[in-house]
């Protein structure tokens, strides 16, 4: 399907159907038919080896692939807006350089841009499971390659050669004879429908110049000299600073404000609203709005877990787990717990938007990974027809799975359309650490069963606090359904909901005979979000240390004992390369050891040697790490090995000191003083990523691969130095800080003036 735009004198190709179902039809069978290992008894495939998370979220955008477009403008641009979020993962960069490759343009010569909210696109606009190169890959490749062959086509006409004697480079067509014509000056002819073109094959792997080489990321530059802009940074005409006043305890909500003239009298104080979560202040600057917010003398309802402690809630999970089955009469068991606190997303950029709310429409400014859902929603709050809400998408400073809820966009409609103005609300780190949505809690349980020296059961029990899946697939339809019934603190559907993204994305790699994994899912009311790598990060990496202790009792070595199992000839083969690169086995001075753990995701495979120094255990040091990484075709090696330090840096966070200490239904933690994130003195000096090379296999995800193996291989390397394997996470977690008092918001670190 092509639409000409000759009164813009722009060119556009809309992207055929076919390529995209094409892609989301190719389900990974070489997984259901994994490699036998020798050693080990072969266990059945799982839901996510035959169909994965990534897969589904694939099918679910392909209906609506026709509508996403890309243009070549006058001026010899192309421009393509992706309705999806960039977030730091460098998912501009990477389509970009499929464009730039395909057009053979130079990066500098294509921009790819964030999509507002586009509901037409139904459920194709979700940023979530490391899906979006995985469905734009083909895709877009077919829309660039597309437009080359428009433009090859419409210069032969023009010039009456052959299409065959033209070649492009640069953003130009150029004759055997010498004749040449810029994109631009070709767009106009390019975009008649009568134009003939002959067919459209995308380049052949061994073609490519861009695709494959190190790129640095597009924004790069801007982010480090401070002029990319993000939701903070917008200017939008009137916005007025905002910050709100919370509860004392997780989603407790607003009741009465007993000092409502006492505020709206301090300096610099514009207007006072009051919105479910809180007590909204407007004032003239951020700092006088905080100090506002400060003095604001309200009361809450408790929430739904006002006494609930991190003990209080590991124990309801423990107690609600479901049982092993029973052994066989006589086998030799191996079972271990792992348990883990809720986690704050923390990343850079606290939640903030902007919203310009007015009788007949209006606009919101955010960060949005599901920017159609929050549209709907935001709609049915105000009173206003979906389309006079216009959601604009801007690129954030990390979400890793929160800013798939718009909670604070939300906020800001409301107290927008309560004063009458547009308003920019920003969350206080405080806030985000301590009201936004968590990481959940949960409990890992294995048992193993041995026979004659081999695995021939591995039970998994899964129970965590329900993790809210609310926003659907990104649309309203599938969000009220997982939201039924209605009033509930959380459905029966989401947690359906739940299991279905337990069973798309939690495999285990080896082949350990009868596998049996299963989760359950407490609602208390807590709010959650899905947390980078969704239940892997925990569930994966609780059982590669499970792999070691069952390694240990049977007097094996961990990475051999891998290696008789694996399933996967790629996961073998990343655990070969880190082994080698990292030269296992060394002996290491006292308090010092290696761990070792692989992981298999959205069809990536990875594995990871840790180094660790132990000789103090309360103060662990990751000393060196060598990861691999298969994604099956690499597109930016930069932006896979920056995906891949990323993971570790979530690893050695979650697995040795971050984490969320819950007293009185609110975690504690109000800053980054507070909350132990790694800095850069717990990140390792001597670190190596090795990129397997491309091959033919099924393209992979890579967002959120890399935290699981060196979760699992953190801790293995702890218990080796030590002699004590950890049960609860992260091993260190002191309360070492002075809490703020509840609904305080500290001063900034550094006044004005």
């Amino acid at each position: 399907m092509l639409e000409v735009a000759l009164g813009r004198r722009r060119f556009m190709t809309y992207l055929l159907g076919v390529p995209a179902l094409a892609v989301a039809t190719r389900i990974t069978f070489d997984a259901v038919a994994p490699d036998a290992a020798a050693a080990a008894l072969p266990s059945a495939p799982s839901v996510e080896e035959m169909f994965d998370i990534g897969e589904a979220l694939v099918v679910a955008s392909a209906p609506t692939m026709p509508l996403v477009k890309l243009e070549i403008g006058e001026d010899g641009v192309a421009r393509m807006g992706v309705p999806r979020i960039e977030m730091g993962q460098g998912i501009t960069t990477a389509l970009g350089m499929l464009i730039a490759e395909e057009l053979d343009l130079r990066m500098d010569q294509v921009e790819v841009t964030c999509a507002d909210a586009r509901p037409e696109l139904v459920l194709n606009q979700m940023t979530a499971g490391s899906s979006t190169i995985r469905a734009f890959y083909d895709p877009v490749r077919v829309l660039a390659a597309t437009a080359r062959a428009r433009m090859l086509a419409a210069a032969a006409a023009e010039w009456g050669l052959p299409v065959g004697s033209l070649t492009t480079s640069g953003g130009s067509v150029t004759s055997d004879d010498g004749r040449t014509a810029t994109f631009g000056e070709l767009s106009r002819p390019a975009a008649d429908p009568a134009l003939q073109v002959g067919a459209v094959v995308p380049k052949a792997a061994s073609d490519h110049k861009i695709v494959g080489t190190p790129v640095r990321r597009v924004d790069a530059l801007d982010i480090v000299t401070g002029r990319k802009r993000f939701t903070m940074d917008l200017q939008v005409p009137g916005a007025l600073p905002t910050m709100i006043r919370r509860a004392p305890t997780w989603n407790g909500t607003f009741r009465s404000l007993a000092n409502r003239g006492a505020i709206e009298a301090m300096p610099g104080v514009l207007a006072v609203a009051t919105i479910p979560s809180g007590v909204a202040v407007v004032a003239e600057t951020f700092e006088q709005a905080r100090a506002a917010v400060c003095a604001v003398d309200a009361t809450f309802s408790a929430g739904p877990v006002p006494n609930e402690s991190n003990d209080s809630i590991m124990q309801k999970l423990k107690k609600a787990a479901l049982p092993f089955a029973a052994p066989a009469l006589g086998a030799v068991t191996v079972e271990a717990s792992y348990e883990w606190p809720s986690a704050s997303h923390a990343f850079l950029e606290t939640e903030c938007a902007i919203a310009d709310v007015r009788p007949g429409g209006a606009e919101i400014w955010s960060g949005f990974q599901a920017p159609i859902v929050a549209q709907q929603k935001i709609a049915v709050e105000l009173g206003l027809p979906q389309k006079s809400v216009k959601a604009h998408v801007v690129p954030c400073g990390g979400g890793f799975g929160r800013r798939v809820f718009f909670d604070t966009a939300m906020e800001a409609a409301l107290i927008s359309k309560a004063v009458g103005k547009p308003i920019k609300l920003m969350w206080h780190r405080t806030d985000d650490m301590r009201h936004g949505r968590c990481r959940p809690a949960n409990v890992q349980n294995f048992r193993a069963t041995l026979v004659a020296g081999q695995v021939a059961t591995l039970e998994q029990r899964v129970c965590g606090v329900s993790t809210d899946y609310r926003h659907g697939l990104g649309e309203i339809l599938t969000a009220t359904a997982t939201a039924l019934p209605e009033g509930a603190k959380q459905a029966v559907a989401n947690d359906a909901f739940g299991q279905a993204v337990f069973l798309t994305f939690v495999a285990s790699p080896y082949n350990f005979g009868v596998y049996d994994k299963r989760q359950t899912e407490l609602s208390l009311g807590i709010p959650t979000s899905s947390y980078r790598s969704v239940p892997n990060q925990t569930a994966r990496g609780s059982e590669e240390m499970f792999v070691d202790e069952i390694a240990e009792r049977l007097g094996v070595d961990p990475v051999e004992f891998r290696r008789s199992t694996l399933k996967s000839e790629r996961t073998r083969a990343v655990l070969d390369a880190v082994v080698d690169a990292g030269d296992w086995g060394r002996r290491m001075p006292t308090g010092f050891a290696q761990g070792i753990g692989v992981h298999v995701e959205s069809r990536s495979h990875t594995a990871a040697l840790i180094e660790l120094d132990c000789r103090d255990p309360k103060n662990p040091l990751v000393t060196k790490a060598v990861m691999a990484v298969d994604v099956g075709k690499v597109i930016n090696p930069l932006g896979l090995e920056a995906q891949m330090q990323g993971g570790l840096a979530e690893a050695i966070s979650l697995t040795l000191k971050a984490g969320l200490h819950v007293v009185d239904g609110l975690p504690l933690e109000g800053s980054y003083s507070q909350y132990h994130f790694a800095r850069q003195k717990d990140f390792p000096s001597d670190l190596e990523i090795i990129i397997m090379p491309s091959h033919d296999g099924p393209l992979g995800g890579a967002g959120e691969v890399g935290s699981s193996a060196p979760t699992g291989a953190i801790a293995n390397a702890y218990a080796r130095a030590t002699g004590v394997r950890p049960r609860t996470f992260p091993i260190n977690h002191p309360i070492d800080f002075d809490p703020f008092p509840p609904g305080q918001l500290p001063p900034p670190a550094f006044p004005e003036g």
